[in-house]
């Protein structure tokens, strides 16, 4: 009984992380700004990638292996929003016809990553 029941809920981890993936994959395709595009991969990706990986757990059940699933979940958290963030920052620093695409609301801050100087190596300076 035990085992139908840990059954049940790694199912229903699983397909709730595969709908909350197929979801962000629509809300890719469906936003129309780039920045909001990043934001549905970045948040969807996290959601769906630990849900599933907590199906994973529940099939599994308590061991070395969860622990390592764990940790991968733990690591997952902490870097897709970094990650999404940099994306994100680097398409306001390269895209010229940001207007266009979007309603900037604090052009100042847009101005200053634009002009902002990047650090050199000074191997490759001398």
């Amino acid at each position: 009984m035990l085992d139908i029941l840990r059954f049940g809920l790694s199912a229903a981890l699983t397909l709730a992380g595969l709908f909350v993936l197929l979801s962000g994959i629509v809300g890719i395709y469906r936003f129309q700004y780039s920045l909001s595009r990043i934001h549905a991969g970045a948040l969807f990706d996290t959601a769906g990638i630990v849900l599933m990986l907590l199906g994973v757990i529940c099939a599994t059940g308590l061991n070395v292996t969860s622990a390592k699933i764990l940790v991968v979940i733990a690591f997952l958290w902490l870097t897709s929003p970094v990650s999404g963030h940099l994306i994100g920052r680097m398409e306001i620093t390269i895209n010229d016809d940001l207007d266009k695409s979007m309603a900037v609301i604090d052009r100042e801050t847009v101005e200053h990553e634009k002009d902002a100087e990047v650090p050199t190596d000074d191997k490759e300076a001398n």
